[in-house]
């Protein structure tokens, strides 16, 4: 079976790695790991294509480990077993690495049967993913590994990837064909992000193209809908941005236009998680009915599908752009997300444990108007205060219900 272009051309050097300047670039931090021979557990988190595989094939060179891949959608606790027993053979007399892709696709029981073997150093573990790690890698792995974020690839990275793939092609096939820098770019920008997705374009309309690369045979690859709308990725979120800002600065006609470019650009799905965000983030407490309605029009759309879809949508994008507007939720999160990520609040009061174990814990039922005062927050955040009151007619209503209940002036 053919080996995939993008894998041809794999960086064999952090000096050849596009993009991820801030671990692999000349004062990065992973290179700078490399040198000093340090070689700890690892997780790599970012969108597919961002070189997380090539990054972890030249820790494992640079370290001079025998690599095992695994890819956690197939692989089983046999494959780690087998993993583990090469780590105790000539095989692994330099060492083991592991680079597991797709952790978050392991469960619990998988992930921790790792933990022995990454602790006392048996095995090295590099751990890929697409989602964030914090959500579904297990804590005793977190903890264990450095964790680094691979960003995006920009179209400037990616056309250098481009180059480096053309040229191979050329050579390869003995046949010379040129790409302009308009079709470079143009490929680039398709690849939105991902250098893998525009590589592969890129070889596609080699085999299709004659001496020159035609940016029409590419654009069939990569068909417009309508406009502007492509598979570019930037467009796409563009689009989405503008939907919301227009929505969150009450103009519905902005709003309904960016919707029907959306959705005949065939975007239906990314129209319903946008909106369905927006209810939450920009309507929120000011109108809080506005998020059952507008996931009732989000799942219409989903089972009446184009060209029905739009009807329900355009109900939920103009009773949001109409609604009245309050982000306190939005802020009052952002808030406490602040502080669990600088440590805070390590530490649950014990009368907020369960009951059965601490008897100190005051049952607000038992109290007039279902209140009463006691400390909820962690010790170290007792003064904290996350969410305020909004300005908006149903926020008012609640502060002036709570300041009544809590015998506040």
């Amino acid at each position: 079976m053919p080996r995939p272009l993008a894998d041809l051309i794999r960086p064999q050097s952090f000096d050849e790695v596009v993009g991820q300047k801030h671990l692999v670039g000349d004062n990065g931090v992973l290179r700078r790991m490399c040198k000093q021979r340090h070689f700890t557990n690892m997780i790599f988190f970012g969108p597919p294509g961002t070189g997380k595989t090539t990054v972890a094939e030249i820790v494992a060179r640079e370290a001079g480990m025998n690599l095992h891949r695994l890819n956690a959608t197939t692989a089983t606790l046999a494959d780690i077993k087998e993993v583990i027993a090469d780590s105790g053979s000539v095989f692994g007399s330099s060492g083991t690495m592991l680079y597991l892709d797709e952790i978050q696709y392991f469960n619990k029981k998988q992930q921790q049967s790792l933990l022995e073997y990454i602790e006392d150093g048996r095995i090295t573990l590099i751990a890929a993913t697409t989602e964030n790690p914090y959500m579904y890698v297990y804590n005793a792995i977190l903890s264990r590994s450095a964790i680094f974020e691979f960003y995006p690839l920009s179209e400037e990275d990616i056309a250098a990837a481009l180059r480096r793939a053309l040229d191979y092609l050329i050579k390869s096939t003995g046949k010379s064909k040129r790409a302009s820098d308009e079709v470079i770019s143009y490929i680039a920008s398709c690849g939105a992000g991902d250098a893998r997705r525009a590589i592969g374009l890129l070889e596609n309309a080699f085999y299709a193209s004659g001496d020159e690369l035609e940016l029409d045979i590419i654009k069939a690859m990569t068909p417009k809908v309508v406009g502007a709308f492509d598979r570019a990725g930037n467009v796409h979120y563009d689009l989405l941005s503008a939907l919301q800002k227009s929505i969150r600065g009450s103009d519905p006609d902005a709003a309904i236009f960016y919707l029907a470019k959306i959705l005949e650009g065939g975007d239906l799905l990314g129209a319903c998680r946008r909106l369905q965000v927006i209810a939450s983030e920009d309507i929120g407490l000011a109108y809080s009915s506005a998020a059952q309605i507008v996931r009732a029009c989000v799942e219409s759309a989903r089972e009446l599908g184009m060209p029905e879809a739009a009807i329900p949508l355009a109900h939920a994008t103009i009773l949001l752009a109409t609604a009245p507007k309050s982000n306190s939720a939005y802020l009052a999160y952002a808030a406490a997300a602040s502080d669990v990520a600088a440590g805070k609040g390590q530490s649950v009061p014990d009368h907020m444990r369960p009951f059965h174990k601490y008897q100190n814990y005051k049952y607000p039922h038992d109290y007039p108007n279902h209140y009463v005062e006691q400390q909820y927050l962690p010790d170290d955040l007792v003064s904290a205060k996350y969410y305020t009151f909004g300005d908006n007619k149903a926020e008012r209503a609640a502060a002036e219900y709570w300041s009544k209940i809590k015998g506040q002036k």
